[in-house]
């Protein structure tokens, strides 16, 4: 099938046409943790105790940081005072595995893991009970 077919412009528009099933605002750990539930039999729609919401933020943040780092590792070295020693990019990327080796693309990781998952967690927490509040407010059941 090619890319503009008229098959697909016509799905396209059915799923843009349908109506958007009404959902309360969560995020992603609360979602894991409903279905944990649901398999142990326990109630779904149970409580979370703040501090889990903000253990599901400090893993989310854990996550962005060993995700993102080495591309600021490589980002930070084009941009630096030795950035005349790399022609592009990829030169620099593999400079640094060639000559560093690639433990070298998570410097500076335990400053910024620290830092990044406290800030996550504390938006989870955050967010989660606001977002109680509102319901209260506003019910979306």
């Amino acid at each position: 099938m090619s890319e503009h077919s008229p098959l697909r412009t016509a799905r396209c528009l059915a799923a843009a046409a349908a109506p958007a099933p009404k959902a309360k605002l969560t995020h992603p750990g609360k979602a894991i943790l409903a279905a944990l539930f649901a398999q142990s039999g326990d109630n779904a729609a149970k409580e979370i105790n703040p501090l889990v919401t903000g253990l599901f933020g400090a893993i989310a943040g854990a996550a962005s940081v060993f995700g993102n780092t080495p591309l600021d590792v490589v980002k930070t070295r084009l941009q630096g005072l030795e950035a005349h020693k790399y022609r592009s990019t990829w030169d620099c990327a593999f400079k640094i595995m060639k000559y560093e080796g690639p433990l070298a693309f998570y410097k500076g990781t335990v400053p910024r893991l620290g830092r990044v998952c406290l800030d996550v967690a504390i938006v989870f927490i955050i967010y989660e009970e606001v977002v109680k509040v509102l319901n209260k407010i506003w019910k979306t059941d």
